[in-house]
C-alpha cells in the first residue's frame, strides 16, 4: 500500500511492476524507485510459490571467461533485470554431451528458461532442446527447421569483409588462424575464408589456413608460430585473419617474437569486436558480430516464452560489420619531439586513436 501511494499508482500496477509482469519500463522504474525509498523488497520466495516460477534464467556457454560472452551476459541482464529476473551463469564445457546434460537437467525446475550458446551442435542436442520442459533460446546457428528459437549471425560473411579489407590495403599473402573445425564458429569462418580467397575475385597471391586447437590466446600464439614459420613461394605472409579476437592477440604476440611489426610487416584482423581488442596495443581491427545485440535479442525471446507467448519459433539474424583500427592502419609518420618544438614543454600526450566502422 505505501509503495503504491508513494509511486502514485494503483495496487495492481504496483504488483505488476514489482513482479515484472505486464508493466511498462517507465512504470517499473517509478515503482521500484518508490520501493527503494521506503526500503521495501518483495518476498521472492512467496512470489515464486504463488506464480510457480523461479524468476531465474540460465545463460550457458562453453567458456565463461571469453569476453564475447561477457558482453552477451551484460546485455541479457539489462533486458531481464527490469522484469525481476536473475541470470544464472553456467559453463557447458566444450562437448555436446555436457550441453545435453545441462538441457536435460532443466526438469529439476531451477530456472524458468535457458539461453545457450553451444560450440558444437548435433541431432541429439537438438532433440533435447525440443523436449526441454522450459523455453530454450539458442545463440548460434539458425534452427528454424528444428522449430527452436535462435539468434544467429553470418560470421562467414564477416570473414569475407576482413579478407576484402586486407586486399584493399594491399596485402597479398594472407594467412588464416582458425579454431577447431568441428565447432559451429570454426566451420562457418572457414567457409567464409575459403569463399573469400577462391576464384578470380581474390586479388592476392597466396592464402593458407592454420588451425588452432581452441579459441584462446594461447592457442592463437601456438598456431601463429606454426603459420609464420612457413614462407610461401610468393613471399612471407603480410596479413593474418584470426577467427576471433583472442586468437588475434595470440597472432600479435607471435609477430612480436619474430620481430614483425604490426601493422607494418603484418596486418592482423580479429572477429567479435570485444573490449580486449579495443584496448590492446595496437588496437585490433575486428569484425563485429553484434554480441550485445544478440544477447538482447535472445533475452527478449526467452521473456516472451516464459510469459506464455504462443507463436512459431523465431529466428533473428544480426549482421556483421568490420571495425578498422590500428592493427591494419598505415603507420603514422614520426611525431615531432618536444625538442623540435620551440617553446614546447617536455610533455607528450598519448597518440589519438583511430577507429572507423566499415559497413
Amino acid at each position: 500500500m505505501q509503495v503504491a501511494e508513494r509511486a502514485g499508482v494503483s495496487l495492481a500496477s504496483t504488483s505488476r511492476a514489482l513482479h515484472g509482469t505486464g508493466a511498462s519500463r517507465a512504470m517499473v522504474d517509478r515503482v521500484r524507485a518508490a520501493a527503494a525509498e521506503l526500503g521495501y523488497s518483495p518476498d521472492a520466495i512467496g512470489r515464486s510459490l504463488r506464480m510457480k516460477r523461479t524468476f531465474q534464467v540460465a545463460f550457458a556457454v562453453a567458456d565463461i571467461g571469453n569476453p564475447v560472452y561477457v558482453e552477451m551476459l551484460t546485455a541479457i541482464h539489462e533486458v531481464l533485470a527490469p522484469h525481476g529476473y536473475r541470470v544464472v551463469v553456467m559453463s557447458t564445457g566444450h562437448t555436446v554431451a555436457s550441453t545435453i546434460d545441462l538441457v536435460r537437467s532443466l526438469g529439476s525446475g531451477f530456472v524458468d528458461g535457458l539461453i545457450v550458446s553451444p560450440l558444437r551442435t548435433d541431432d541429439e542436442l537438438v532433440k533435447a532442446i525440443q523436449q526441454a520442459p522450459v523455453p530454450v533460446v539458442v545463440i548460434g546457428r539458425s534452427l528454424e527447421k528444428q522449430g527452436i528459437d535462435s539468434v544467429s549471425t553470418d560470421s562467414a560473411a564477416g570473414l569475407g569483409q576482413a579478407v576484402a579489407h586486407l586486399v584493399e590495403i594491399g596485402r597479398r599473402r594472407i594467412g588464416f588462424v582458425n579454431g577447431p573445425l568441428d565447432t559451429t564458429p570454426g566451420a562457418a569462418r572457414q567457409r567464409g575464408f575459403d569463399a573469400a580467397t577462391s576464384g578470380p575475385a581474390f586479388a592476392g597471391d597466396h592464402a593458407e589456413t592454420e588451425q588452432a586447437d581452441d579459441f584462446t590466446v594461447a592457442a592463437g600464439l601456438a598456431a601463429a608460430r606454426r603459420l609464420l614459420s612457413r614462407t610461401p613461394a610468393a613471399g612471407p605472409f603480410d596479413a593474418v585473419v584470426a577467427a576471433n579476437d583472442l586468437l588475434a592477440i595470440g597472432v600479435i604476440r607471435a609477430a612480436g617474437e619474430l620481430g614483425l611489426s604490426v601493422p607494418g610487416a603484418l596486418a592482423i584482423t580479429g572477429m567479435d569486436d570485444t573490449e580486449i581488442g579495443r584496448v590492446f596495443q595496437p588496437s585490433l581491427t575486428s569484425v563485429s558480430l553484434g554480441s550485445a545485440e544478440r544477447g538482447r535479442a535472445a533475452a527478449r525471446l526467452v521473456l516472451d516464452r516464459v510469459g506464455d507467448v504462443v507463436e512459431p519459433a523465431q529466428q533473428i539474424a544480426i549482421g556483421p560489420h568490420l571495425v578498422v583500427r590500428e592493427s591494419t592502419l598505415p603507420a603514422d609518420p614520426p611525431a615531432a619531439t618536444p625538442a623540435d618544438l620551440p617553446g614546447a614543454e617536455d610533455v607528450a600526450g598519448p597518440p589519438a586513436s583511430k577507429e572507423k566502422s566499415a559497413r
